[in-house]
């Protein structure tokens, strides 16, 4: 699944946000997290446990990995529960 769409379009973060996503900053990429989509598969903290950690607080901190590996991850999730917006820094 492409983390970077939603319905086929690129993601922006005000329909993210209306659609009841909740945004984790980074400096280079931003993560949204959907709970009530999430499947529970664990592809994201199987795939970087780093970024991606259930027993912490905040559970997303996009700047514990890079910006290729966050978003392949977020690719992985088959509910699309895990969205991302890339910064042009």
């Amino acid at each position: 699944m492409d983390g970077s769409k939603l319905n086929q379009e690129p993601v922006n973060e005000e329909e993210l946000i209306e659609k009841g996503y909740r945004k984790y900053h980074g400096e280079g990429i931003d993560i949204y997290y959907n709970k009530d989509i999430c499947a529970h598969i664990g592809n994201c903290v199987r795939g970087n446990p780093e970024i991606f950690e259930v027993g912490r607080r905040p559970w997303i901190i996009p700047d514990n990995g890079s910006v290729e590996n966050a978003s392949y991850v977020v690719d992985t999730c088959p509910s699309g529960a895990l969205k991302y917006v890339i910064k042009n820094n």
